[in-house]
């Protein structure tokens, strides 16, 4: 399909900058069917029926985002040292080695050292063809305490560029279900939920489970090919278990509807099922790529945020609910003052 039909004009005062406090007071849009709904997060349990299962993803954000400067060489080759680099972690390849992508990419060059600060250091080496380089991070700590000591909080570039990341972040940018490290990009759907609403949700009936998909840095990258064929989809790790499994199943199987919340969960999901939608356990990489067209078979529904024009998110939730229903809801969400992105509003997509 054409990139250009999933476009749309968002003013920029729409994007959030700050998440809603508390965090369940955020708006929520629920489409159902032809129905368009305006309401709150914390409204959920109403729109949702006794037996019906959240799924959450678990993953929890790790300080990725790094700054240091180009090393000697020990090589013999000519590199001189004391560029800035800055590095945005998106993928482990290894127990010490992470894919990055690369600021001031032109400066650095495989086999060059880099850095940190803080006595942490890392070997650049394996550019690809999207200019990423893999890390080999020095030392025998775990490389998350190293982080811990040199990175930030990676928010999105479009709150980044907008303003400095600051302490509240650390705790903002975390899910209440942030239990597995891993993650650059939080999966920011399940940023609505307290333990209020979650209690809320269990006396309605409504029970919760939870995966793990490291969401990567390439969350964020624009679609730049012209046609959705030729988009190469980023690879990310994720993991459902033999008891998560046999519970999405067993939920289906009694007539309750399996509702992820966030894309990422819904892609893990998906990567799972087999066509006649049962959900296997499942532990790698997936790169599925979710667009019109796709017959869904392992979810029911969708709690998400708003997405980006022209994005892959943007495609998926096209696909659940229909391009010209999804472009007439976001007008909606636009004209009625909707906040956008990770720190924004949600919706709930009921097909």
């Amino acid at each position: 399909m054409n990139v250009d039909l999933f476009d749309f004009e968002l003013p920029s005062e729409r994007i959030a900058l700050r998440p809603a406090s508390p965090r369940d007071s955020a708006r929520l849009l629920v489409l159902e069917g032809a129905e368009t709904r305006d309401a709150t997060v914390r409204e959920l349990p109403r729109f949702l029926r006794r037996g019906d299962l959240l799924v959450f993803n678990d993953t929890r954000v790790i300080p990725a985002q790094l700054e240091g400067l180009r090393g000697e060489r020990n090589d013999g080759a000519q590199s001189a040292p004391g560029a800035r680099i800055g590095a945005t972690l998106h993928k482990r390849e290894g127990p010490r080695r992470w894919r990055a992508f690369i600021r001031n990419a032109k400066r650095l060059r495989e086999g060059d050292s880099v850095d940190f600060g803080h006595g942490v250091t890392a070997l650049a080496s394996d550019r690809a063809e999207d200019g990423s380089f893999a890390l080999d991070f020095g030392g025998d700590e775990p490389v998350e305490l190293l982080l811990t000591r040199c990175g930030r909080m990676p928010l999105p570039p479009y709150i980044a560029s907008k303003r400095p990341t600051d302490a509240r972040d650390a705790e903002d940018y975390q899910t209440m279900f942030a239990s597995e490290p891993g993650a650059v990009a939080a999966p920011t759907a399940a940023l609505h939920f307290t333990p209020e609403l979650l209690a809320a949700l269990e006396a309605a009936g409504i029970g919760h489970a939870t995966l793990t998909l490291h969401v990567g840095a390439g969350t964020f990258l624009p679609v730049k090919a012209e046609d959705t064929d030729a988009h190469k989809m980023h690879a990310e790790w994720g993991r459902i278990d033999a008891a998560t499994a046999d519970r999405l199943n067993a939920v289906r199987a009694a007539g309750g509807r399996v509702i992820a919340v966030g894309t990422t969960s819904l892609r893990l999901i998906e990567s799972a099922a087999s066509a006649d939608g049962a959900i296997r356990p499942f532990e790698g990489d997936t790169a599925i790529f979710i667009t019109p067209g796709y017959r869904f078979k392992g979810i029911d529904g969708l709690v998400t945020n708003f997405h980006l024009p022209r994005s892959t998110l943007f495609m998926l939730v096209s696909a659940l609910m229909g391009l010209d229903r999804m472009q007439a809801a976001y007008a909606h969400a636009i004209d009625k003052d909707y906040r956008f992105y990770s720190y924004g509003d949600a919706s709930l997509l009921l097909p």
